[in-house]
Parts: C-alpha cells; structure tokens; sequence
C-alpha cells in the first residue's frame, strides 16, 4: 500500500456536534480498513467527564500490534489523555506537555498531546484513531459526511510526547513522595525537638534550688 510504511503514519483525532455520528465514523473506518488508501492500526470512541477524565467507549484494534513500537498508541494515548496530566494539557489553562520541562515555555509550545486533548470534549464522543494512509482524502471525506472535524498529528510525534509525558508522570509522583516524606520527616522533627525542648525546661526547672526564706 504504502512503499515506507512509516512515512503516512498518523493519529487522527474526530469530534462531532452528534453522539451517534462518532460510532458511525468508527464503522466508516472499519470498511476503509485494508483497502488501498487506509490502515487502521488502532481506533476508539472516547468520551470525556465533567471530572475530566477520558472513558473508552468502544474500540477496534489489531492484538498482534500490541507490544510493539507503534502498537497500543490508541490504548497509551487513552491513558495518558485520561489521567491527570491530560486534563492539565486539556484544560482551560492551556499548559502544554513541554512546561513541564521548561516553564518559560508555557502557552508557546506546540504539543500534539495538547491539540488532540483539546478535541476530546466534555460529553461529546470523539474518535481516536492510529491509521496508515496513503492520502488524507478518505478519511476527512468520511468524516466530514458524519460532520466531524478532523484534527492530524504525526504518530511519530505523538509517541514521543507519550513517552515524554508518562516519564513526566513518574517524576510527578516521585517528586510527591518525596515531599510527603520529607513534610513526614520534618513533622517528626519537630514533635521530638519540642519533646526534648519540654524535657530540657523541666529538668531546668528540677536544677533551680529552692527559694529561702
């Protein structure tokens, strides 16, 4: 289909103003699936809540992708775009995957995690999807008859910034659990420097010798 299967590899990300349309357009991609124009690596219908969070609706997907170095995207994508730091690059703050590495950075870092988060609406199903193709015409001419809007990111980019994004949220959670044990830490302290410190005026106080009178 393709003479270098890299080369016309994306993520596609679909969102409608209909419910039901997201779950026809999964069906279109289906049918497209194997022709000459279009490989589908991956594809899910996700919706996300009022909390925030990125629920899988349905989906469609090769097992034998799985493991591999371009398999699972959808599924990865999903989690990261899911979990708190999607809905810090989602938001209305606009905060970008790269502030977390350079904070100078924020509002003016182009992040294809940011611009598909954004796609995923509140209450709006979106559909997500890991394709091959041979041109774009297919799949925004389907779309576009579902009144869907189509939005493109390089699958090479989007892996990268998945992975920069799951190592940003080890570090999170490290960074956190170190400030908890050291508030931890620092709590004891001072319990025992004020026990020592009550000890210390007590035995003070044992030394003074009595007043004569």
């Amino acid at each position: 289909m393709v003479d270098d299967p890299f080369a016309r590899e994306n993520v596609v990300a679909v969102s409608f103003s209909e419910h039901s349309n997201a779950y026809e357009a999964l069906n279109r991609l289906k049918e497209l699936d194997g022709t000459d124009e279009v490989s589908v690596r991956g594809a899910a219908v996700v919706i996300r809540g009022e909390d925030g969070k990125v629920v899988t609706k349905e989906q469609i997907g090769d097992e034998s992708w799985t493991g591999t170095a371009s398999g699972g995207l959808i599924g990865l994508l999903i989690g990261v775009l899911g979990g708190p730091l999607g809905i810090i690059v989602g938001g209305a703050s606009g905060v970008l995957v790269g502030s977390l590495f350079d904070e100078d950075d924020m509002d003016e870092t182009e992040s294809a995690l940011a611009d598909i988060s954004k796609s995923v609406r509140v209450g709006t199903p979106a559909l997500l999807a890991d394709v091959i193709e041979e041109n774009p015409v297919a799949i925004d001419a389907a779309m576009a008859n579902l009144g869907g809007t189509v939005l493109r990111r390089s699958a090479g980019d989007v892996q990268a910034e998945v992975a920069a994004a799951e190592e940003a949220q080890r570090e999170a959670k490290k960074k956190a659990r170190k400030e908890l044990r050291d508030a931890r830490h620092k709590k004891h302290k001072e319990e025992i420097d004020a026990k020592v410190a009550d000890l210390k005026a007590k035995l003070d106080r044992q030394k003074k010798p009595a007043a004569t009178s």
